[in-house]
């Protein structure tokens, strides 16, 4: 039979928190996200713009608590920043 350490399984303990803490804050920022597209998909520009300041305060919140990296976190902000623009911007 292996020899398990008490630092090994304390570890493993840890690790199943962090990962249902993670889960919760992938899960939101998810959610938040959806909102976001939801909204430029109906083309309701304010509800967009909101849900935009909404979901930029979520991501960056999980790149604090080291969720997600910074530069995936701001590629996410870029990309729904761009689509909410779009829909305020006069067609050309």
């Amino acid at each position: 039979m292996p020899i398990v350490h008490k630092s090994t399984i304390k570890q493993a303990r840890q690790a199943v928190k962090r990962n249902q803490r993670n889960r919760v804050v992938h899960n939101t920022v998810k959610g938040i996200m959806k909102k976001v597209l939801t909204a430029v998909g109906e083309k309701k520009a304010d509800e967009a713009k909101t849900a935009l300041r909404e979901a930029t305060s979520a991501l960056s919140k999980a790149v604090t608590k080291g969720v997600l990296k910074p530069n995936t976190a701001s590629r996410r902000i870029s990309s729904l920043a761009t689509k909410v623009n779009a829909l305020s911007s006069p067609q050309a």
